[in-house]
């Protein structure tokens, strides 16, 4: 009887889906310090935090942001859930969630809300720098309150976030789309003048005519700039109360030191929009230079089912902003842990460990080195790991100083070596006045 020797085929490497990346240390420390930056500021700001469902009803997309968008014709991802026939979507943006959440969970019922979310959204379309099939949003929205003042807050709220981030030249456009009349008689007009053009107008221009010619506004095609640029502006058909509206937010952020720049042509993405709009936008990243926007959206609460109710918000690419702050801003100092353990011997491990829990429990990082199954390996590469783990200190387990209770102490940032022997029973009031110091 012979042994069947036949090899196994190797397994497939699998890879992640193109455009939907890992987040890997020591990146992901630039996210958790940005993250930890805007809840500080949200907390000062009195916005409190809500956390969505990645998956939503299709329909609240197609309702909520418009059928001739790019987003919902082109990149969203939708399905059928096989076990119930629902049709469903990976959630291209955040804020038709948050209001779709405020009314089935009826909070509005108390009174306003100021409201913030952090997470991954969807959008089928090609990888490039800036923008990826998954990507993260920090979105600020408050519903509940229709005056200008909350607009110009939340100006000065992502303004103030620049400031946190140390990010510079970043320029606010400013922008009013009235209301649902006002845009009714821009939108004829706008058809008229787009009319006259039409041979010049591309397949998305020709497409978005008579359903959605606001949105030819926002064209990236540099041919049709000439035909965008002599277009009928929309501030021309604002009423009294829109002027006074976009004059009263104009007039906080001129208070406030603000700068800004009125864009006339400035639409932004999705249908639910309407008095205030914004971006903040930056040279430094190509042609992905909107890192912010957002705006005055009156009527999508009720479009998703709930009493009318004003809201404004916006929201920010976490890509595009740390992709920012590596241009233009300090890097952060790699994380590293206050102390590494190093072990000479396996039956060090039990004093070792509880030592560093010790430590941890005084709010001191602490990191053990690690064996490989076959011993804890030679104190000349347990040295190299303490180095590079970018510790300040290797706590030295040995038998000698175990035997009188004690650990040797020595420095690994200060150049020379420095040693010294500390008593295991107090190294960690030892390690947490260092900190202090």
């Amino acid at each position: 009887m012979t042994e069947n020797t036949t090899k196994q085929p190797k397994a497939q490497k699998l890879v992640g889906v193109k455009g939907m990346n890992d987040i890997l240390p020591p990146d992901s420390a630039q996210w958790e310090w940005l993250e930890a930056q805007v809840r500080g500021l949200m907390a000062r700001y009195a916005y409190r935090n809500v956390r969505l469902p990645i998956v939503e009803p299709t329909a609240l997309f197609v309702r909520g942001l418009g059928e001739v968008t790019d987003i919902v014709e082109k990149e969203m991802y939708s399905f059928e859930d096989r076990l119930n026939g629902e049709q469903l979507t990976l959630r291209p943006e955040g804020t038709a969630g948050l209001v779709r959440a405020v009314v089935e969970h009826n909070l509005l019922y108390e009174g306003g809300k100021r409201l913030y979310y952090m997470g991954p959204m969807f959008r089928h379309e090609r990888p490039q720098r800036g923008r990826y099939r998954q990507f993260h949003q920090i979105g600020a929205e408050v519903l509940g309150f229709g005056g200008p003042e909350v607009d110009a807050e939340l100006i000065l709220l992502a303004n103030d976030l620049w400031k946190e981030l140390g990010l510079k030249d970043v320029r606010l456009e400013l922008n009013s789309l009235g209301q649902p009349d006002e845009r009714k008689a821009h939108r004829a007009a706008l058809i008229t003048h787009f009319e006259q053009y039409a041979e010049l107008l591309d397949e998305d221009g020709k497409r978005r005519l008579h359903s959605n010619p606001l949105r030819i506004l926002d064209t990236k095609n540099p041919a049709m700039a000439p035909v965008v640029e002599s277009a009928p502006k929309l501030l021309d058909f604002l009423g009294e109360a829109s002027l006074a509206h976009f004059n009263a937010v104009k007039a906080i952020l001129d208070g406030n030191g603000i700068a800004y720049r009125i864009n006339p042509r400035l639409v932004r993405g999705m249908d639910y929009y309407n008095l205030t709009v914004f971006e903040f936008i930056t040279d430094s990243l190509g042609s992905q230079g909107t890192i912010c926007g957002g705006g005055r959206y009156d009527y999508l609460v009720e479009q998703v089912g709930g009493k009318p109710a004003p809201a404004v918000g916006w929201a920010l690419g976490v890509e595009r902003v740390l992709e920012l702050v590596k241009e233009q801003g300090e890097a952060l100092a790699p994380l590293a842990p206050d102390v590494y353990a190093i072990i000479p011997d396996t039956s060090a491990l039990p004093v070792a460990m509880q030592t560093l829990q010790a430590l941890r429990a005084a709010g001191v990082s602490a990191q053990m080195h690690a064996g490989t199954g076959e011993g804890m390996g030679s104190m000349k590469s347990q040295f190299k790991k303490a180095d590079a783990s970018g510790a300040a200190y290797g706590l030295i387990f040995g038998a000698d100083e175990l035997a009188r209770g004690e650990v040797t102490v020595k420095a690994l940032r200060d150049g020379q070596g420095a040693q010294r022997t500390e008593r295991l029973d107090a190294v960690a009031q030892w390690a947490t006045s260092l900190q202090s110091s």
